[in-house]
């Protein structure tokens, strides 16, 4: 059984979020959700908040069935990039230099291990 949990929109650059996943990929959730709550990065906040709600679908579509935190685990995550806030500044010779903010798109799938 799987369940996936897509955040939208979120306002931090795919490549600073790239280098958080491959520490929770193909892990259990118990220790996933250890490894980001005591990583410093920004990233590792907003992807335990997607791992969250991501175990929330799973025991939303497991309803009966009593299935152990420990018996899943990541199967799949992808962080692709968002529409970009665009943002001039001024730059020198009176010139306008452009500032993109970039935004991702991440997706969380988890799978129960039979």
């Amino acid at each position: 059984m799987e369940a996936v949990a897509k955040a939208r929109y979120i306002r931090i650059s795919p490549f600073k979020v790239r280098q958080v996943v491959p520490l929770i990929k193909d892990k259990n959730v118990e220790e996933a959700l250890n490894i980001l709550h005591f990583t410093p990065k920004r990233a590792a906040r907003v992807l335990e908040k997607a791992l969250r709600s991501a175990v929330a679908n799973f025991y939303e579509k497991e309803e009966g069935s009593k299935v152990l935190t420990s018996d899943i685990y990541v199967k799949k995550i992808t962080v692709d990039g968002g529409p970009m806030l665009k943002r001039y500044r001024p730059m020198s010779m009176g010139r306008a230099g452009r500032i993109r903010r970039r935004t991702s798109h991440i997706t969380i799938v988890l799978e129960n291990k039979e």
